[in-house]
């Protein structure tokens, strides 16, 4: 996870995602670190201190810089239609 101050402003980041509790949060961090790009997240201080997932109270916001918004946003969009997958070849 990267700090705010990695950024610099926080102008420069663009929310990619919106993570309705700490998995999938992990998850897609994950993922679009696996990518090279870095995140930080935006509204977790809720969910942290009570626990609170439900109808959005819990959600946190996954932030990119503004140059990395547009690959995280088509990364997930492949990711989500199915289309990124692991081939025979690749260890785990």
């Amino acid at each position: 996870m990267m700090s705010a101050g990695y950024y610099g402003h926080m102008n420069d980041l663009k929310v990619v995602f919106t993570a309705q509790g700490e998995i999938e949060e992990t998850q897609v961090r994950s993922f679009l670190a696996a990518n090279d790009i870095p995140t930080i997240v935006s509204g977790e201080a809720l969910r942290k201190t009570h626990g609170l997932t439900l109808n959005g109270l819990g959600a946190v916001e996954i932030l990119v810089a503004a140059d990395n918004a547009d690959e995280a946003r088509r990364l997930l969009a492949a990711a989500d239609r199915g289309e990124l997958t692991l081939d025979d070849s690749t260890e785990t």
